[in-house]
């Protein structure tokens, strides 16, 4: 590994070590010393030190000041990626992206460049845990996360992003389902489909799938549509066969002597002709 991240703590722990023990220069040396008083290497071991004993904030700042007081220096480099770091350990995503972003714009083809993709993309993903909150944050690291699978294909940082990118598509789908159960829930049939027709057709290979169908067997049911029902139910024993979802659904249309098979010409029906010749999914 190598850049920031391979060489986050280890290197400099050694220099602080031999520092402290040459008796009280480098970042030990008097907090009542003016940082402009002391060189760039000093101001970012003193950084460093701040995040080995937990205090990413104040690491934060002083990261800052080397950029500020060094910013053509290869300190000045490391420590902007290095601030965007620590503002993310201590959750100040907003001041983190734009760490983040500025060492992009800055240094675009910096050793680095990779990790700040990277941690600009966290900086979005880390807020989307709850898919009730804000899915704009949920696009935003989608679209983060897609560049830094594009940009550096062949970094670790691209290997941990398309697991990411996989969680956060989930969490779209989820969104879905939450709205379109709550229209199900309230009778509300119509709104309901449109919620989960979004699923089938745009977030086909998320989990929330199985379910999806599931909820569009019970929604055409409830409006008399049964060429789509069984058409619903069609599509998911083809894919999900063993999945309690199928089960469910297979008994819904059973009490309404239907079998799951496709029916009609509808939405769903030119669906099941795509995952019979091995188009979807």
């Amino acid at each position: 590994m190598t850049g920031i991240a391979g060489r986050l703590l280890g290197l400099s722990l050694t220099g602080l070590l031999v520092t402290a023990c040459g008796g009280g220069g480098g970042p030990f040396a008097s907090r009542d010393v003016p940082l402009e008083n002391l060189d760039a290497e000093t101001i970012y071991q003193r950084a460093e030190l701040e995040l080995e004993t937990d205090d990413p904030e104040e690491a934060a700042e002083y990261f800052g000041e080397v950029e500020r007081l060094y910013p053509y220096s290869e300190w000045g480099r490391r420590a902007l990626v290095m601030q965007a770091m620590a503002y993310h350990r201590s959750g100040e995503y907003e001041s983190a992206r734009s760490a983040a972003q500025r060492y992009l714009d800055v240094f675009p083809a910096g050793e680095d460049a990779a990790y700040a993709q990277y941690l600009l993309a966290l900086s979005y993903y880390d807020q989307i845990d709850d898919v009730g909150r804000d899915q704009g944050l949920t696009f935003q690291a989608l679209q983060s996360l897609r560049t830094v699978i594009e940009t550096y294909p062949d970094t670790e940082y691209a290997r941990s992003a398309v697991l990411k990118f996989d969680l956060a598509f989930d969490h779209l789908a989820g969104k879905e389902m939450e709205i379109g159960r709550y229209y199900l829930k309230r009778q509300h049939y119509a709104a309901a489909i449109r919620r989960f027709r979004v699923v089938v057709e745009e977030f086909q290979t998320t989990t929330h799938t199985p379910e999806a169908l599931l909820r569009l067997v019970e929604s055409y049911l409830s409006l008399g549509l049964e060429d789509e029902a069984r058409t619903a139910g069609a599509i998911l024993g083809y894919n999900y066969r063993s999945s309690d979802s199928y089960q469910r659904a297979y008994a819904l249309l059973s009490n309404r002597g239907l079998s799951p098979e496709a029916a009609g010409d509808n939405w769903l029906a030119a669906i099941y002709r795509q995952v019979v010749r091995g188009e979807w999914l």
